[in-house]
């Protein structure tokens, strides 16, 4: 029996409930800003060998919860796991990022992809979750994640990230037909693949749609909002206070806010391109927002983070009817490398401070 939470803001803010301040987690919260996730790199010799060591993968969730009164943990991982274990082989190219050695660029090479057994292929990501949820304690809920169809396809088709998506692109207007056949196994794996981080202990599930702003509305609503919509409706997440809430996150997605409303998740990320009031208002209700600071906010002095931190909490309490009830405090995308942690404290900081009711 796992021990119950100490601290359960952040799931009590996504199923909309009164909070008594406003949680706060950020999106690459474990990272190379802090000089122990360095050390513990250099130790293990690569991101990927940390990833794929449960221990160490535990130890770099936990380092920012060390520092930092963060309201939920997120597994330290990687969206590319999945294509990884159907057999495309990531690896990664220092200032270039994730590599595939075989990418899948037509019919047949997609036609050969099946689900990974999360298991036997995808186990270290299970252990991982299973030792994280059993260290933290019930200090905090732990967050669990995937990228979305897409933005896995976009780097399976790719072979890597992309300026212009021409690969992918031209896959969708020459074949269809073929990247439905890739987008429909990508999003059968991601629902295995969350609920089995369900299974291991994940308290909630966040699925990273990265890439869904460089499509066009029109693609958008073929290839990315059909497959976000049926993880929503498909993915069993239990009932009750043992529910685990989905978040939906997107960069570059906010045209798309009241259809991400309408899947059937439990919560919206936004980046820092809306104001979180207009957001609140287009949504009406309907799901938590989670959001949406611009990371570059923590390159300024804490005095301007505090002020950038106000005006967030204060437009989405202007745009959700004077409450602050059902907002999630985030970034609008994940941090940078050379962030000052002391910056990152002072958001954190504030955040409680100035939403405490």
């Amino acid at each position: 029996m796992s021990a119950p939470l100490k601290n359960d803001r952040f799931l009590r803010a996504l199923r909309r409930e009164p909070v008594d301040r406003t949680p706060v987690w950020l999106m690459r919260q474990a990272g190379r800003y802090l000089p122990e996730y360095r050390e513990t790199r250099r130790q293990a010799g690569s991101f990927l060998g940390m990833a794929k060591q449960p221990e160490i993968a535990c130890e770099v969730t936990l380092q920012p919860l060390r520092r930092f009164p963060l309201d939920a943990a997120i597994l330290f991982s990687d969206i590319l796991t999945i294509p990884d274990a159907m057999g495309l082989e990531l690896y990664f190219v220092e200032g270039e990022g994730p590599k595939f050695r075989h990418p899948v660029r037509d019919a047949a090479a997609i036609a050969r992809l099946g689900v990974p057994d999360m298991e036997t292929e995808l186990r270290y990501v299970m252990d991982a979750v299973r030792l994280i949820r059993r260290e933290l304690d019930g200090a905090v809920p732990l967050i669990g994640f995937s990228g979305s169809p897409w933005t896995l396809a976009c780097y399976m088709v790719e072979g890597g990230g992309s300026k212009d998506f021409a690969r992918i692109k031209a896959m969708a207007l020459n074949d269809p037909q073929a990247l439905h056949a890739l987008l429909s196994v990508n999003t059968d794996a991601v629902i295995a693949y969350l609920a089995a981080q369900r299974a291991a202990g994940a308290q909630a599930l966040q699925v990273f749609d990265t890439w869904g702003g460089v499509l066009s509305p029109a693609m958008y609503r073929e290839f990315s909002l059909p497959y976000l919509t049926r993880i929503a409706k498909e993915l069993e997440r239990g009932d009750g206070a043992d529910r685990a809430p989905l978040i939906l996150f997107g960069k570059g997605t906010a045209a798309y806010l009241d259809d991400l409303a309408q899947t059937g998740a439990d919560g919206v990320g936004v980046d820092w391109l809306i104001e979180l009031g207009d957001a609140a208002r287009r949504t009406g209700g309907r799901v938590a927002l989670q959001g949406n600071l611009d990371p570059a906010t923590l390159y300024g002095a804490p005095e301007a983070i505090r002020r950038e931190v106000r005006r967030a909490l204060d437009s989405y309490a202007a745009g959700n009817q004077g409450s602050r009830d059902g907002h999630v405090f985030n970034l609008g995308h994940g941090m940078s490398p050379d962030m000052n942690p002391d910056h990152v404290a002072v958001l954190v900081d504030e955040v409680h401070a100035y939403s405490a009711r």
